[in-house]
């Protein structure tokens, strides 16, 4: 487990270092508090004055009652968790919607086919060829604009868990090129080098012809058009609160939009799709018989009430439900009156009344009545200053933090030649290649008077 620090220092600068790597028997959260608080204790550092907590998504972590972050609040209330947004946001979206068995397996099929299609140069060489008349096709019958940058050829992306969009690309790749994909799959199931890859690609034919699978394609692709853009903005180095919490409104607001409008204009664009490819569609009236219900079920759902409620509103409804969890209104609101503290574009976000709102809302106990009213007073005159002082304008409040992953650093630190190291060497020897602008200012003089003081040695180091 990897702890990093951020403060204030001395000079009202804001930091953020690496302080050191533990080992966990389990991540358990009591067990990553008690490390935690072990480590904090040994260096004198208060649990009272902790004000806030960063973690990823999981949910050890995150968990509004057990979680590590909840323990936490329980010692100190004003220990605000603030999720890491950006920590692999669609792929907790993805995850959220395969709650639902129909995308799960979806995603599945999905999978499946990418890697049978792109599985060979050879494929991919008859992957682009495929594109190539489908797209002369479609300028003839008028089904595409042409123009430069329009109809790039290329092969479909596969999906990874390290690659935030990756699903949102690899949905966009099957629907561009939903065509070309289904001559690959012919042609391995006529010209397949063994009998369990002509079957494959048979497989994953006919779950391509389902209307099910288109369903659920468009229906991903709508969603994830949403929550990409959200995705994409906080993966940025350098992040504008304000313009970050508007997308998470506006990206919260969207999908329930789609939820009550959406259903009938997605059904008829996958019908009509459909039609186009003579793919069987459906009776959406007819009686649906869910498999994992008894033969002698009585409950009278139809097949468009299914798509509806039980695969479109179920999975939007998982959605909204992980957005809302990871982008709760009081952390929306707390990063709304941070920004007022901003150094950017000259202070133009210095809000006093906010600032005011922030301490007494959130920071009861760090400030008396008296301190509130002085505050406001020294904030009007710290707005009037601030503009015109040349310090101010040369030394902003905060500075740019950069958090370096301490686990892609220990990569280059415990290396083969030294896979034995204990506990304490990997952490200062991480804490020497992570914090450099430290280990620069060490002169080796002093770790070579430092090394002779412990005791004496033969060997001569200057």
């Amino acid at each position: 487990m990897a702890i990093i620090l951020r403060f204030v220092d001395a000079h009202g600068f804001l930091r953020e270092h690496f302080f050191q790597i533990v080992h966990v028997h389990d991540t358990t959260a009591a067990t990553l508090k008690k490390e935690i608080c072990d480590v904090l204790t040994r260096y004198n550092l208060e649990i009272h004055n902790i004000r806030g907590q960063e973690y990823d998504g999981a949910s050890n972590m995150c968990g509004a009652f057990n979680g590590l972050q909840a323990l936490f609040l329980k010692d100190c209330p004003y220990a605000y968790y603030v999720n890491c947004f950006s920590h692999r946001l669609q792929l907790a979206l993805v995850a959220a919607a395969e709650n639902e068995i129909s995308i799960w397996l979806f995603f599945l099929n999905s999978t499946t086919i990418v890697n049978l299609v792109t599985s060979s140069s050879k494929r991919n060489v008859e992957l682009q060829s495929a594109q190539v008349n489908e797209i002369a096709r479609s300028v003839v019958a008028g089904e595409c604009e042409t123009g430069r940058g329009a109809n790039q050829i290329g092969t479909l992306h596969r999906v990874g868990t390290t690659r935030w969009s990756s699903h949102f690309d690899s949905i966009c790749d099957l629907i561009n090129k939903y065509n070309a994909t289904i001559n690959v799959l012919e042609n391995i199931i006529t010209d397949g080098s063994s009998t369990s890859m002509r079957g494959e690609a048979g497989g994953s034919l006919i779950v391509m012809k389902y209307f099910d699978f288109i369903f659920i394609l468009y229906l991903m692709h709508k969603i994830m058009a949403i929550t990409d853009l959200l995705c994409r903005a906080l993966q940025q180095k350098s992040l504008d609160i304000v313009n970050a919490m508007d997308l998470v409104s506006t990206t919260k607001a969207l999908p329930l939009t789609l939820r009550n409008d959406g259903f009938d204009i997605l059904l008829s664009y996958v019908k009509s799709f459909c039609t186009r490819l003579d793919i069987d569609i459906p009776d959406m009236s007819a009686h649906y018989k869910h498999s994992s219900r008894s033969c002698q079920q009585k409950d009278a759902i139809t097949v468009e009430h299914h798509f509806n409620y039980d695969i479109f509103n179920a999975t939007i409804d998982f959605q909204l439900e992980e957005l809302n969890s990871r982008f709760s209104d009081e952390t929306v609101e707390l990063l709304m009156l941070s920004s007022a503290l901003d150094p950017k574009d000259n202070f133009n976000r210095f809000n006093i009344d906010k600032i005011c709102n922030l301490a007494e809302k959130y920071y009861p106990e760090d400030f008396t009545e008296q301190e509130i009213h002085n505050l406001r007073c020294q904030l009007q005159h710290y707005e009037l200053d601030v503009v015109c002082h040349e310090n101010f304008q040369k030394y902003p409040l905060s500075q740019n933090c950069v958090q370096e992953r301490a686990f892609s650093a220990m990569k280059h630190v415990k290396i083969v030649l030294r896979n034995r190291m204990g506990e304490d060497f990997l952490t200062d020897s991480m804490i020497i290649y992570i914090e450099r602008e430290f280990a620069s200012s060490i002169d080796s003089d002093s770790i070579i008077d430092e090394y002779y003081t412990l005791k004496n040695r033969r060997a001569q180091l200057r």
